[in-house]
């Protein structure tokens, strides 16, 4: 399969002259609809709440008027903050309503516009994994994690350390519990996979993890996974600032393990383009055998979910 930049060059700049304008469907307007039924809603409830967010500013003024807080208030008040509180959750249970049907037109347009189907990954099974009420939030979540990850900032002529951007831990280095990774499991289907995970403990006697799939998506509970420190890969602790540590960002070209969006399965890619900033994520190719060169469109992956390539056995 072609990794080389000639192959890469051509992929880019055909398959983004190639693509045919996308024509909206009856599907595609019907979701639309449902999404902008979802942001009145939301608006509707905003409003509703910042009702009584009046109400509390001027319940507050009042009490001030008062030498002693009369039990009137006192009720008054607390009435006011438990209607603010089941007005916020109301607008957080809409908003992440919206934002799963904002996943789900953004799926359904690329299934319209033949979105790769990656093999032998089996790209497909991760369609499964993006449905559900949670999922939006999900994402949402892994993706402030990415914004939020702090950048490694060294002394003047200061290496950058392990787990620095593109930079692989150290060989003794060892998870934490809680701490996320990418581990290689067999999942239900019995194909092995690259997944987003949560490490609960390590057994240094026999050198294995135990971690939990992030995506709980249609399993009462989190699946656990008993695995070998080979097949367990440590998210970066820092981000690389291109401008100061360009050492610490993958190569153009490089083989890695990518998080491919909107879903919580890594797959191998190769780099685009690196970020031109600390506001900018990597450019990647994922391996997809339905595209003549063999790689999908360039897509763009935080810096926190490219990780170096590790080849694994098949048990």
């Amino acid at each position: 399969m072609p990794r080389g930049g000639k192959t890469v060059g051509k992929t880019g700049s055909s398959s983004s002259s190639s693509k045919k304008p996308y024509e909206v469907t009856a599907t595609v307007t019907s979701m639309l609809q449902e999404l902008q039924a979802l942001i009145t809603q939301t608006q509707d409830e905003r409003d509703r709440s910042e009702h009584t967010l009046n109400a509390i500013g001027k319940t507050h003024d009042k009490m001030k008027q008062e030498t002693k807080v009369s039990n009137y208030f006192k009720q008054k008040i607390q009435g006011l903050y438990a209607n603010a509180l089941e007005d916020a959750k109301s607008e957080l249970v809409l908003l992440e309503q919206a934002l799963d049907k904002t996943a789900e037109i953004k799926q359904e347009i690329g299934d319209k516009q033949s979105r790769p189907v990656l093999q032998p990954m089996k790209i497909e099974d991760v369609q499964s994994r993006r449905q559900g009420m949670r999922r939006g939030m999900l994402m949402t979540v892994l993706h402030q994690y990415a914004i939020e990850q702090p950048v490694w900032k060294g002394k003047p002529g200061e290496s950058p350390p392990p787990l620095c951007g593109a930079l692989p831990a150290d060989e003794k280095y060892r998870c934490k519990a809680n701490d996320q990774v990418a581990a290689r499991v067999k999942t239900e289907d019995g194909e092995e996979q690259w997944i987003l995970a949560e490490v609960v403990s390590y057994n240094s006697h026999n050198h294995r993890y135990i971690v939990d799939d992030i995506d709980e998506e249609g399993h009462n509970e989190k699946r656990r996974y008993h695995v070998s420190k080979r097949r367990v890969i440590p998210l970066p602790m820092y981000k690389a600032d291109p401008q100061t540590t360009s050492q610490a960002l993958f190569r153009v070209d490089q083989l890695v393990l990518a998080l491919y969006p909107q879903t919580t399965c890594f797959y191998r890619a190769i780099i685009h383009e690196q970020p031109r900033d600390l506001s900018c994520e990597y450019s990647v190719l994922f391996e997809d055998t339905s595209y003549a060169e063999g790689y999908s469109p360039p897509l763009d992956v935080p810096q926190r979910y490219v990780l170096p390539m590790r080849e694994t056995k098949r048990r």
